[in-house]
């Protein structure tokens, strides 16, 4: 099977950058999300992000307003998937909205649509328990973010098919990644080693055991890490954080409870670069470590 049109819904911050990738690889991408303001959004950030990263990648006007003109903002999830050869969902973890946009997925889409999910730490065999097609369902774990990180870990589903696993990985290479293949389990590979230490970072701080910026400098200078965790969590969304590491928590016991402070922070509605306060403060600019 080749992919030809690609759906995506979603269009957060990591939508938005998977939208990005779909385009870049030269696809037709529609994105999708049922809140007009992060479909709104979502393009803005596509936008800002084109760009910045203009010199880098070398894109004149008419080049950057090609690959604009490849993502097509739908309103609504029938609209965007009807002839969607592969559909990426990419909304927050909670396994209960993927299984619903599944289904969805699965009633609206042609019968050779592969559908697959950019979750982090839930079971893609469970949410392909929610459609007639679970043969044709795969999890696609973007990193953030998205459009520079070379790596997407995939995870087959018990019922995946070889071919859907085969066409899914001739895509993203054609998208300019690389793939690692990992079972369907809690995390993954990438998570289930990364969260825990981005989780630790928060138990350091709430221990005084360093400021945030000397934590994430130990991290950059110290362990040649790009970001440093604390500023990480701030970037991809306290409470995206939050849910991952509850989600670890339920499915592999107590190493893997959330820090407090964490907690904490989520429940005041500090969530980082999206509310505008997190570990950091970015009402004003900072440098970050």
């Amino acid at each position: 099977m080749e992919i030809r049109n690609v759906a995506v819904i979603g269009l957060g911050t990591m939508g938005s950058q998977i939208a990005l990738v779909c385009a870049r690889g030269g696809y037709k991408t529609s994105a999708a999300d049922r809140s007009e303001d992060i479909l709104r959004n979502g393009i803005a950030g596509i936008k800002a992000f084109l760009k910045k990263q203009a010199g880098r990648w070398k894109l004149n006007a008419d080049e950057e307003g090609n690959l604009l003109s490849q993502i097509i903002p739908c309103k609504d999830l029938q609209s965007a998937v009807s002839d969607a050869d592969l559909v990426i969902e990419a909304v927050y973890e909670d396994i209960n909205v993927k299984k619903e946009i599944f289904r969805d997925v699965d009633q609206a889409a042609p019968p050779r649509t592969i559908i697959a999910s950019n979750t982090s730490t839930l079971s893609i065999s469970q949410m392909a328990s929610a459609t007639l097609r679970p043969e044709r369902c795969i999890a696609t774990h973007f990193l953030i973010p998205a459009a520079l990180t070379p790596l997407v870990e995939l995870a087959k589903g018990l019922d995946t098919s070889d071919e859907t696993h085969k066409t899914t990985v001739a895509f993203l290479e054609a998208c300019g990644k690389e793939t690692v293949t990992v079972s369907d389990s809690p995390g993954f590979v990438i998570n289930r080693l990364y969260l825990p230490m981005v989780n630790e970072a928060f138990f350091a701080l709430e221990n005084s055991i360093a400021s945030p910026e000397d934590i994430d400098r130990c991290c950059t200078r110290g362990l040649g890490y790009p970001m440093g965790p604390l500023a990480a969590a701030d970037a991809f969304g306290l409470d995206i954080m939050l849910d991952c590491m509850n989600s670890l928590h339920k499915e592999l016991g107590e190493k893997y409870r959330p820090a407090p402070l964490l907690v904490k922070l989520v429940k005041a509605g500090w969530l980082g670069r999206k509310s505008g306060r997190g570990v950091y403060s970015y009402f004003t600019k900072m440098k970050r470590p």
